[in-house]
């Protein structure tokens, strides 16, 4: 595989968004925590983490291209097969194929919620991610209008990989605290 600076720079080439880029370094901060947990290859966790929207710009969203394109140009960049295959799962509407790894479930679930701590951070007084509390991000999972656009069901796969889900959201808000800067908080 090659250097993460080497994807970073991939990366930047292909999304000008910095909101997106900020998503994509979060997702790879909750997939490197996950990856520890479970005895994975962090840095290959982590790369799936943060390729995973590679194509989002150049698809513009088309969820039915959204994923197989990032998969065939991640795999023109020689990125491991078990990294493409997860980051071509993480949106399943453009796949008849589904999840059915630990790494699959683990790239659905911990891509999303960095939305949802984002979104809770941001009503927080002082819109850090270092103060937001898990019982916060529970709590708002529930609340169907906040953060309306966060697919509160690819969360919810946290179980599939033996996470409930408030041990999920002090696992990824623990990721994302240590970068907050970065991510523009």
């Amino acid at each position: 595989m090659k250097s993460r600076e080497y994807y970073l720079e991939l990366l930047n080439k292909n999304i000008k968004n910095p909101k997106m880029i900020a998503h994509c370094l979060a997702s790879e901060a909750v997939m490197r925590s996950l990856a520890e947990r479970f005895g994975e290859d962090a840095e290959m966790w982590g790369m799936a983490g943060l390729m995973h929207d590679i194509d989002v710009e150049f698809t513009q969203g088309d969820s039915l291209r959204h994923g197989p394109e990032g998969a065939e140009l991640l795999r023109k960049e020689e990125m491991p097969e078990d990294a493409v295959e997860a980051i071509l799962l993480h949106n399943e509407k453009a796949t008849d194929i589904k999840r059915s790894k630990r790494f699959h479930y683990a790239l659905a679930a911990g891509e999303t919620i960095t939305g949802l701590i984002f979104a809770v951070a941001l009503v927080y007084p002082d819109r850090k991610i270092s103060s937001v509390k898990t019982k916060s991000v529970v709590k708002r999972m529930k609340e169907k209008l906040f953060a309306a656009s966060v697919n509160r069901d690819a969360i919810m796969e946290c179980e599939q990989i033996g996470i409930p889900i408030d041990e999920f959201a002090t696992l990824a808000i623990a990721a994302l605290a240590p970068i907050e800067n970065e991510l523009g908080f």
